[in-house]
């Protein structure tokens, strides 16, 4: 088993809140993350995809291949925007990093093909925090 692993980067704007909580209770769980006004991130994204060589091309999947995936699927709809109103795939989710993650593992594993699959979604929110998220 190989894993190849290619790394994109957007901005976009959330903020984190329940819906079905005071904004007393939004702002002493999430803090200043709760702020009416959003706020934003420049996110690194770390997609792993693993298989095994093919021996026509020597690669496990093909990485210019990969990238349009990831650009397509979720850069497109997700850079300079705002998660909680504009991206579809975020409507009713809390928009949390680990959230974010596997909403971002959703949209790119059905596309993944040529016998290798989708091992890793690395989400970097901050140069301090991150996830990482393997499937379910």
């Amino acid at each position: 088993m190989i894993y190849l692993t290619r790394k994109e980067h957007f901005n976009a704007a959330h903020k984190l809140y329940n819906p079905a909580w005071s904004r007393e209770e939004n702002e002493a769980v999430f803090g200043l993350c709760a702020n009416e006004n959003w706020h934003g991130h420049n996110y690194e994204l770390y997609v792993t995809v693993k298989g095994t060589i093919s021996p026509e091309t020597g690669f496990v999947y093909d990485a210019k291949k990969l990238s349009q995936l990831i650009k397509t699927y979720v850069v497109s709809k997700v850079d300079h925007r705002n998660l909680n109103l504009d991206v579809e795939f975020m409507q009713g989710r809390i928009c949390t990093t680990e959230n974010f993650a596997m909403a971002i593992w959703d949209q790119l594993a059905p596309h993944i093909d040529g016998g290798a699959s989708l091992h890793c979604i690395k989400l970097m929110e901050t140069e301090r925090i991150y996830v990482e998220y393997y499937g379910k």
